[in-house]
């Protein structure tokens, strides 16, 4: 399902998303534009977040803050999406 979104822009935004899209751009309309920058700060945002949880990982290995782990790893990876 999908909804729609009205946004207010500047000037200055709607000459920069009319730049990037129609002819002679990657996107036919300003929404395929607008929705990829979107994809795009969603992917940067998980990205951070799976980042940071990684070194806090590493920072909890550092401090000694670690349990052994008894469990089969392969069996839990096959249930990650």
């Amino acid at each position: 399902m999908s909804s729609s979104i009205n946004l207010s822009l500047t000037d200055e935004l709607r000459a920069f998303v009319d730049a990037n899209s129609g002819d002679g751009t990657l996107y036919a309309t300003p929404s395929e534009f607008m929705r990829d920058l979107l994809r795009q700060q969603k992917s940067r945002q998980e990205a951070a977040a799976a980042r940071d949880a990684i070194l806090e990982g590493y920072q909890d290995a550092i401090h000694g803050r670690m349990h052994a782990f008894k469990g089969d790893l392969r069996s839990l990876l096959k249930k990650v999406p």
